[in-house]
């Protein structure tokens, strides 16, 4: 379902992404061209003021959550993937080439650019450095914890490139199907 929010936004869908029918995107949400949105997701700026925009070659997985508080914004950078099941909400900022792993929350905070939130963890209320990891089950709610954080590995990087190569596929795959 993609529709109007009460304050009558429908939302921008570039003709070269792919969205999934049973996925839900309503009000001010802005999607550029790559970019994978998966059944059942739901992307929903209908809050007065809030927005959302998903750059280019995101993959947002089954059952993720976007939403933001009214006057706030979600912005996720390029090339960045949201897994099954996570709940982004604003206010919040994911920079370019960012993974939010499985069942993962993070809310009012920055996600420097190459970074991980593994798997089940919650980010709240700070700023990740750039190419940090936040391992699985993780909670980081004070600036203090951000410093212990590892640095993105090889594995973790060639990890998260694979993971954006199998969806970009999945867009021209889908795309295709469409098409015929």
């Amino acid at each position: 379902m993609i529709s109007q929010n009460p304050q009558k936004q429908y939302p921008k869908i570039s003709k070269k992404a792919w969205i999934s029918e049973t996925a839900v995107i309503i009000g001010n949400v802005s999607i550029e061209e790559n970019v994978f949105v998966a059944p059942y997701a739901v992307i929903r700026a209908d809050e007065p003021g809030s927005s959302i925009v998903i750059k280019k070659n995101c993959n947002v997985q089954d059952n993720v959550i976007l939403h933001g508080l009214a006057g706030s914004e979600v912005f996720i950078g390029s090339s960045s993937s949201l897994a099954h099941g996570c709940i982004v909400h604003g206010p919040c900022r994911i920079e370019e080439g960012c993974f939010v792993g499985f069942g993962a929350v993070v809310f009012d905070c920055v996600i420097g650019r190459d970074s991980l939130v593994l798997h089940n963890s919650t980010v709240r209320g700070v700023e990740i450095p750039f190419r940090r990891v936040v391992p699985d089950g993780m909670t980081i709610s004070s600036q203090n914890e951000i410093h212990n954080l590892e640095e993105l590995t090889e594995e973790l990087a060639e990890f998260k490139r694979t993971v954006i190569e199998a969806n970009i596929e999945l867009v021209q795959g889908y795309r295709e199907l469409e098409e015929n």
